[in-house]
């Protein structure tokens, strides 16, 4: 604290005044006090390019819930009846170790992808920036205008044009907050379910209605009002970005070589002649910027690689007759070094170790099999010998997962000459995502049987004769001594 200077102010309170950018965070001032943050509506390139991105997320998020695949949702996970689908195939309790191996994989992309590409997928892919540029900051700019008049708006008293203006814009985020809410309810429960519990209205449901009221509330709270704050002070992967990246991690940077020093532009001047860069301080690339920063002062925290500022700095060059890319995708060795940006051969091999993951966990995905079927004995029961053989019961547990309904037949795969018998047909029908259930007999001659217990090996097979699980058990037997 002795390197920071101490100041009494208005309200007769101790205020730390910050040395540097990095002691304090860009939307609040000195006494705490939330800085409100109005961007200038960016353009450019990079963000046309952000939009058209946008808009195919937004469609897929919008209409995959209406979509089914073999008369199953494409994706529903809904939790509390345990019903799971992905690309319209069930997935049950018993797979979870599926989803424990995608998350570790997931993880792993996380984090590789992260150490190549930095934020790539906050300013391009995240739902937070996409639905509060894409979709909230865009009926703001409508309704109250641009940068400037959101300024004057803020500062004038509550007068009529204030509140219809407000009024209108925060209605309307009410009604896009109810409407993603049951988007994202249709994920877990299906699009059925959500109209039919808007059909019977909240009375009829009354724990789903203050289920929605809730969730609407809190994505109302977090784009009417915590909007940056989210990425600054609740995500955790801003915070994990510290660790991960490296000089050679893509980043948006300022290009600090070329553009200091800094200073105003003046017509006809040669600025290098009079050791001045090619920034002429204009600050659109800080006017534009949604978390309120200066991509200037260096990589911080609180940038999400919106490119918004790449877009307003490259504006500016081009109108001062300067080349672009003063404020760029690079690494900070390319800044370093005035290198232009290549595809290193440390990229690739991440690039098909990212590749490789997803690659892997879509085999998880789809090779998990079609059914599962287990074989157990009874507690407590024994084996009985009768007609010179020895015969021991199961109890058989059957899961289709599959889409389809089957026919099943049990066979033994080792040891051999074995024997099945049940109270019904060997042929068993099982519906789709329905647990089948049953008991059988296997016998094996007593001769063949030289262990109390010995290893057994039963397959279950469709009627074409293909292998679709097997379970492996014990016999039990007479014990027998071994000289």
């Amino acid at each position: 604290m002795s390197t920071t200077e101490k100041k009494y102010n208005e309200a007769e309170s101790w205020v730390v005044e910050a040395e540097t950018f990095r002691d304090s965070v860009g939307t609040m001032d000195n006494t705490g006090k939330r800085r409100w943050v109005f961007p200038r509506k960016p353009k450019g390139k990079y963000t046309n390019y952000r939009t058209l991105v946008s808009i195919f997320l937004l469609a897929i998020l919008f209409t995959v819930p209406f979509f089914k695949i073999n008369g199953n949702p494409v994706l529903m996970l809904n939790i509390i009846d345990r019903q799971f689908f992905i690309l319209g195939q069930p997935f049950y309790p018993q797979d979870f170790f599926i989803l424990a191996l995608g998350a570790i994989v997931s993880l792993i992309f996380i984090i590789i992808f992260t150490v190549v590409y930095g934020r790539i997928f906050c300013g391009w892919i995240c739902p937070q920036t996409i639905f509060l540029e894409m979709i909230f900051r865009k009926v703001e700019y409508a309704i109250e205008g641009d940068r400037n008049k959101q300024i004057r708006l803020d500062n004038q008293p509550w007068n009529a044009e204030k509140i219809w203006k407000r009024s209108l814009k925060w209605f309307i985020f009410i009604l896009i907050s109810v409407f993603i809410t049951h988007i994202m309810f249709m994920y877990i429960v299906g699009y059925e379910e959500v109209l039919n519990i808007m059909r019977q209205g909240p009375f009829e449901k009354p724990t789903n209605f203050l289920v929605m009221i809730l969730f609407t509330s809190a994505f109302y709270f977090v784009f009417a009002w915590f909007r940056e704050q989210v990425c600054t002070m609740v995500c955790p992967y801003g915070r994990l970005q510290a660790v991960l990246i490296d000089k050679e991690t893509i980043n948006v940077f300022y290009d600090y070589k070329r553009g200091e020093n800094r200073a105003k532009w003046k017509k006809g001047e040669d600025r290098r002649a009079a050791g001045k860069g090619d920034c002429i301080d204009c600050k659109q690339c800080v006017v534009v910027c949604p978390t309120g920063i200066d991509i200037r002062d260096g990589q911080q925290l609180e940038c999400v690689n919106c490119t918004a500022c790449i877009d307003a700095c490259d504006e500016v060059m081009v109108k001062v007759g300067f080349p672009p890319g003063l404020i760029r995708y690079a690494s900070e060795r390319e800044i370093e070094e005035q290198k232009k940006f290549n595809f290193s051969g440390r990229m690739k091999a991440y690039t098909v170790v990212l590749l490789a993951l997803v690659v892997f966990l879509g085999g998880l995905l789809y090779n998990r099999g079609s059914m599962e079927a287990k074989f157990l004995k009874p507690p407590g029961s024994t084996f009985f010998v009768r007609d010179g053989k020895i015969t021991n019961t199961y109890n058989y547990t059957f899961l289709n997962k599959s889409n389809e309904d089957k026919t099943v037949i049990i066979k033994i795969i080792e040891p051999e000459n074995g024997e099945i018998s049940s109270g019904t047909s060997n042929r068993i029908i099982m519906k789709r995502g329905v647990i089948s259930k049953g008991t059988i007999n296997i016998s094996f001659p007593e001769s063949q049987i030289k262990l109390s217990k010995q290893n057994l090996k039963l397959g279950v097979y469709d009627m074409n004769g293909n292998l679709l699980d097997s379970y492996t058990t014990y016999f039990e037997g007479p014990f027998k001594f071994q000289f």
